[in-house]
């Protein structure tokens, strides 16, 4: 499995540049109060020059003038010496970050057919399209049709909740559901959280809203709280598509997998894009979650309690380990549909997709033939 360095390595990176931001800024109000030093010493010398010249007989005027003056020119020095050493030290760190900083290499998922991959020809496979990846090695297990473009239905929430996360900055922040919001969910006959028009929710809980119960109101609602609008949202999807390197077989035109016949993908590119998914902590905790309760409102004070049926459903049978994180889907064209992820056994880390089955629980046997026939 991937780890979270290169998310890190940005943090790190931020840090850097709000310290130097914040030691530039010191820089120059030391500088600032150089200046006014400087004059506030000229000033003094010349009311002093002023006042021995009118109190001090010539000789003691001379003498001490030139003490005050020797003084005063030692002060200005100083003070011009530390300027300078400000100045240098400030020119030594703009050329620093003027420098190209080391671009980090985005993480690359894929997954290569092998001699060893087999087709998935078992007749307890109802399912079209389907495809085993084994994470640790990089390669195809076993497929079936499995580079044929399908519509994904509601396992186009992946990519949701995956796009999301990249702009989210605050959980507990809230966003107010609208009337379009909840019109969306109901005229389009999506699965729904159950939030009301004028709910203040969380952050958080579109999150888990959008991928346990596979709720188009939280979906909606993440959408436009990340980009201002759902239209705008799907232009940041189809860019993290690209950034998968998987643009030329996936295209998405909205946040929750309504059938149209430019939303596509294989089940190959839906399962690189739930290994981008489990590989983010956010993304993975919401797809790992048999249940969650909504954080209490004015209008539901209890919360609203939803549960990842796949999740609940497959965890009591034998699949040889146990399968951490699913997202389902159906529509009319291309049947039930699962994406999932297993942890085998013996430690070793699996993602199963699966399009076109009969019914949502042929779906989930379908996976636990999979796991159980093809893993190792």
């Amino acid at each position: 499995m991937r780890d979270y360095e290169t998310e890190e390595r940005l943090r790190q990176r931020q840090r850097e540049k709000r310290r130097r931001e914040l030691q530039r800024r010191r820089r120059r109000q030391r500088r600032i109060l150089a200046g006014c030093l400087l004059v506030l010493l000229i000033l003094l010398g010349c009311l002093l020059i002023f006042f021995i010249g009118s109190h001090i007989r010539p000789s003691a005027v001379n003498k001490e003038t030139l003490e005050s003056e020797e003084e005063l020119q030692e002060s200005i020095a100083e003070t011009d010496s530390t300027a300078q050493r400000d100045d240098d030290e400030a020119q030594e760190e703009q050329e620093e970050e003027e420098e190209p900083e080391e671009e980090t290499p985005p993480i690359v998922y894929s997954a290569e057919e092998t001699a060893s991959t087999v087709m998935i020809t078992s007749d307890s496979v109802i399912s079209s399209y389907a495809i085993l990846i084994d994470i640790d090695e990089g390669t195809v297990v076993a497929e079936k049709n499995a580079y044929t473009r399908v519509s994904p239905a509601s396992m186009t929430k992946i990519l949701t909740v995956l796009t999301a996360v990249d702009y989210i900055t605050d959980l507990d922040d809230t966003f107010t559901i609208t009337i379009d919001i909840t019109d969306f969910a109901y005229s389009n006959d999506c699965s729904s959280v159950g939030f009301d028009e004028g709910e203040t929710v969380m952050v958080r809980d579109f999150l888990y809203g959008t991928v346990l119960p596979s709720g188009g109101d939280a979906a909606a609602g993440l959408a436009i709280y990340t980009a201002g609008s759902m239209e705008a949202f799907v232009e940041l999807m189809n860019q993290k598509v690209e950034e998968l390197g998987l643009s030329d077989s996936a295209h998405f035109t909205n946040c929750v997998g309504l059938y149209d016949e430019d939303l596509y993908c294989t089940v190959y590119d839906m399962a690189i894009i739930l290994e981008a998914a489990i590989n983010n902590e956010l993304c993975r905790d919401a797809l790992s979650a048999h249940t969650y309760t909504t954080s209490s409102t004015e209008q539901h004070p209890d919360g609203i309690t939803v549960s990842n049926w796949f999740l609940r459903r497959i965890e009591d049978k034998d699949t040889g380990g146990e399968v951490v994180c699913a997202k389902t889907g159906f529509v009319d064209q291309s049947g039930s549909c699962a994406a999932s992820y297993e942890i085998t056994d013996d430690g070793k880390q699996y993602i199963c997709v699966t399009a076109n089955s009969t019914s949502s629980w042929r779906c989930i046997y379908d996976h636990v033939e999979i796991y159980l026939n093809y893993t190792e």
